[in-house]
């Protein structure tokens, strides 16, 4: 028998099967090949990177992935096994892929502060951004990283979020209105409230749109988003396919219930962004119309100088990612802040102090300055209850990371910098620097603002920490937060309305337990309730 006839009922054979087989199955056989290239150039990426001490795998296939996409609360994981380990240690990830974890800050400081050529994101975290956001900011690297971030870079100025700090004005005036007449309605006496719901608005105070969060209105993008965060029956597909789409994007292609939502997000946006962009134009139209929008600089850079501007995909790309940070992030830092001042009313009552002290509207100016206790408030919300949970990169050449204090490798020899291999994950987890008692001090876990305005309250190890004021919560180095001024401004802005005008109080008293649901962001919830609510007792402060 010949070579060729050997072959042909093999083929055949072949062909048969692939015929036969479903989308599922080829996507999972697929997937099943990619995962046995990942495992053999884990097993190579070993033998060129410094091989550190690390917690042991709790499961065979996922290593502790599943352990750490479940917890409420990765930073105090992080945290013990840092304790255990030294500053530089990895973990077993899923399919044999191992992470090596910083929490030390020179390291974290020289990893964030290379530019965006020499560490990139993760192919599954791309695909999954590409595919949710679109092919902007968040996903960019190298130049098209450079050219994008110089072109939107004006929408986020200091003089940019000046001229805004009216609208966001408005939109606080807003709610307070809302709260009065409520409170007005039931007699004047206090009433319960979801705080949550009516801070989602003060997200887009930017971008001249109404998501109707205030009159109960139904939005599909906000129904789309909380959904992510609502509680539902296990599914161990769901959940495991979200897990493997981390490393292997193809897993992207399989029909989950998970990533349906996903492309309804984007679609939700989509239909948002074309009618901001709409709003938009025709305000630049309106030569008489003297307002300024996020939007209208956005497209302003679109139309700039053809060696800088950005295309109409990037355009809507950017305009997705801001709807997203700020409905499903900056909504949820406020919705924190005052849960922890409802927790701790001497906190409470000193910052409505400080408000009140100054008559009137405070501008953008007397908001970032002229309000100490209101700025240590902010910075400690921020600090204790970050968005982002992990900053994750790769190298895309070899190099070695130096670190403030020695580790002990898995061979037993003691070293102040590692290599890393051209692929090699690492991570920082942001909780987990944050709120770290070696960097912070034995009350690192504790909510307690005055930190901010002692002479030593920032430690000298956390004054290591190269992010902004310290903290990672909005990174460092040429990808942190483009609109972190911005955001910070609309929070200072919601709390010094409300604070002056309400007194809060949690509605199950100061012992109401809280806990996090997981949604695309760790988002607040009173444990036992339905759904992510955040009910809160207030009352008008009357002096």
């Amino acid at each position: 028998m010949d070579t060729a006839s050997t072959l042909v009922p093999i083929y055949d054979t072949f062909r048969a099967v692939v015929r036969s087989a479903s989308p599922i199955d080829v996507a999972t056989g697929l997937a099943a090949i990619w995962a046995l290239r990942a495992v053999i150039q884990a097993f190579r990426r070993r033998f060129r990177t410094t091989r550190l001490r690390g917690p042991k795998s709790t499961s065979l296939l996922f290593g502790v992935a599943k352990e750490l996409s479940t917890s409420p609360d990765t930073g105090t994981i992080f945290e013990e096994w840092s304790k255990k380990y030294g500053v530089a240690y990895e973990v077993p990830m899923i399919f044999g892929r191992r992470r090596i974890v910083l929490c030390d800050p020179k390291a974290a400081a020289y990893l964030l502060s290379k530019d965006t050529w020499s560490y990139v994101g993760t192919a599954g975290n791309k695909e999954r951004v590409a595919r949710t956001i679109g092919k902007g900011l968040f996903w960019s690297e190298g130049e098209s990283h450079r050219r994008q971030r110089r072109s939107i870079a004006p929408s986020f100025n200091s003089t940019t979020i000046r001229k805004l700090t009216p609208a966001i004005h408005k939109t606080a005036d807003k709610v307070r209105a809302a709260w009065e007449t409520s409170i007005e309605s039931n007699g004047g006496g206090t009433v319960v409230v979801g705080v949550q719901k009516c801070l989602d608005s003060f997200g887009i105070a930017g971008f001249s749109y109404d998501f109707g969060s205030l009159h109960g209105r139904p939005n599909s993008m906000i129904s789309v988003l909380d959904a992510f965060g609502t509680p539902s029956t296990p599914n161990f597909w769901d959940g495991t396919a979200l897990l493997i789409s981390l490393f292997h994007p193809i897993i992207l292609n399989v029909p989950t219930s998970r990533f349906e939502m996903f492309a309804k997000l984007r679609a939700r946006m989509s239909e948002i962004c074309e009618v901001l962009i709409d709003n938009a134009a025709k305000e630049q139209d309106d030569t008489s119309d003297e307002r300024v929008s996020t939007i209208g600089l956005l497209l302003k850079a679109e139309d700039g100088n053809s060696g800088g501007r950005i295309t109409r995909e990037e355009v809507q790309a950017q305009i997705r990612t801001l709807l997203f940070a700020s409905y499903e992030t900056t909504a949820v830092v406020m919705t924190w802040a005052l849960i922890e001042l409802a927790r701790h009313p001497n906190v409470q009552t000193k910052l409505r102090e400080e408000l009140l002290s100054f008559g009137g509207e405070p501008s953008y100016d007397q908001l970032t300055t002229g309000f100490p206790y209101l700025d240590a408030v902010v910075q400690e919300t921020l600090r204790t209850h970050s968005s982002v949970q992990d900053l994750i990169r790769q190298p895309s050449e070899d190099d070695v990371i130096p670190l403030s204090q020695p580790v002990q490798t898995r061979s037993g020899e003691v070293v102040d910098r590692i290599a890393v291999k051209c692929g090699t994950e690492i991570g920082i987890s942001v909780p987990g620097m944050n709120c770290s008692e070696a960097i912070w001090g034995p009350d690192a876990r504790m909510y307690r603002p005055e930190r901010w305005l002692e002479p030593d309250g920032v430690t000298k190890k956390a004054q290591e920490v190269k992010g902004y004021r310290h903290l990672l919560t909005f990174g460092d180095g040429p990808r942190a937060c483009i609109g972190k001024l911005f955001a910070i401004a609309e929070i200072k802005t919601v709390l010094s309305v409300v604070i002056k005008n309400f007194v809060l109080e949690m509605r199950d008293g100061l012992d109401t337990k809280v806990e996090v649901e997981r949604g695309i962001t760790l988002r607040p919830k009173v444990a036992g309730e339905e759904g992510i609510k955040v009910p809160m007792r207030i009352r008008q402060y009357k002096g």
